[in-house]
């Protein structure tokens, strides 16, 4: 049986991370290879704080469960060979074939080609496709963690699955001690984003407790509490580190941030399947276009954004609401586009021609 709570959380939070980028692109903490800020102060800036912690935490959850699913209806082979098409075609072949746009506003709106030396066409364009990588690095790491798990399904043969159908909801709450520590390994030095200690961890969450009916429904009666706490801890945290840069150490893998992040999590899984294990003929349209959206939407925004700071400056009010259309609209349009294109969406999408949606 589907789960709408599930696929609900997905789109949700997909929509959240197109938001996050239009106001990451103006940010004034963050400033290099975005537009930057305003002005010195900028209390919008808080939307980053509150999201960054466990929007991506909670992607890499919803993705275990996906895989668990899908691994259900498929034989090892079948999903590799799925995900292999969906994930890393996009992520490797996609570059080259069309993110590499993306790289070159990227390098744009960075400023990198008033300092580059004289270069050959073909290097400039490798630079430019390795650029527009963008926010296809959660594509390459669920790549990574989906190969991962057929090979943990040899060694495990469904008992660590079993075990885990038990799990109590006090256990649940403990697990942030692992997240936490998990949160100090694995990441990469230069780009914060590659933080493969705890968005695996989470992945494997996701595979092992998360996909467990039962434990979501036991999770879902503590909804008012977890929720109650979501919002003090965020409202906390974003006061308490607000100026500071959220995405690497010390900030983003402190205690408190995890704490927040753990809480918040569950919060929206216990919420979701108290409130929204439904659907509707909207809702299904959205979720199906997700994936699409995440995929494309960051080119149009910033575009549209090294346009307006360039040629045509306005004020910040109106920056924000052009780029947020610019980011829902021309994500939208983009995929409409690139899934009538045979070519281009089996590099972009990882989808063939049978296939009408990517969610």
């Amino acid at each position: 049986m589907r789960k709408h709570y599930i696929d609900n959380i997905r789109w949700l939070t997909g929509l959240l991370v197109v938001v996050y980028h239009v106001i990451y692109m103006y940010n004034g903490v963050l400033t290099v290879g975005v537009i930057g800020p305003f002005q010195d102060m900028q209390y919008q800036d808080a939307i980053a704080y509150l999201l960054y912690p466990w929007f991506m935490v909670i992607l890499f959850i919803v993705s275990g469960i996906s895989t668990r699913a899908s691994l259900q209806k498929r034989t090892v082979r079948e999903f590799f060979r799925f995900q292999t098409r969906k994930l890393l075609v996009p992520s490797t072949i996609g570059l080259f074939a069309f993110q590499w746009i993306l790289g070159y506003f990227n390098m744009a709106i960075g400023g990198a080609f008033d300092h580059m030396p004289q270069m050959p066409g073909l290097v400039l364009y490798g630079i430019m496709a390795v650029s527009g990588t963008g926010v296809l690095w959660y594509v390459q790491m669920l790549w990574l963690f989906s190969a991962a798990v057929v090979l943990l399904r040899k060694w495990e043969r469904g008992r660590l699955y079993a075990a885990c159908a038990r799990f109590p909801v006090p256990a649940l709450l403990l697990l942030v001690f692992p997240l936490w520590l998990c949160a100090q390994i694995l990441n990469t030095p230069f780009i914060p984003v590659y933080r493969f200690g705890i968005y695996g961890f989470a992945f494997f969450l996701g595979y092992f407790v998360f996909s467990q009916e039962l434990v979501i429904q036991r999770l879902s009666r503590l909804w008012l509490p977890l929720g109650i706490g979501a919002l003090c801890l965020g409202i906390g945290y974003t006061i308490h580190y607000f100026g500071r840069d959220y995405v690497s150490t010390p900030v983003v893998n402190s205690f408190f941030s995890i704490v927040y992040a753990w809480v918040m999590i569950l919060a929206v899984f216990a919420g979701a399947k108290r409130w929204a294990d439904k659907t509707n003929p909207v809702l299904l349209w959205i979720g199906r276009r997700s994936y699409g959206l995440y995929v494309l939407h960051y080119l149009p925004l910033a575009a549209v954004a090294y346009f307006l700071n360039r040629y045509c400056p306005l004020a910040p009010g109106v920056c924000y609401l052009i780029a947020g259309i610019a980011a829902f609209g021309g994500g939208y349009l983009l995929n409409a586009l690139i899934r009538t294109i045979p070519v281009l969406r089996w590099c972009v999408l990882g989808i063939k021609k049978e296939e009408t949606h990517v969610s």
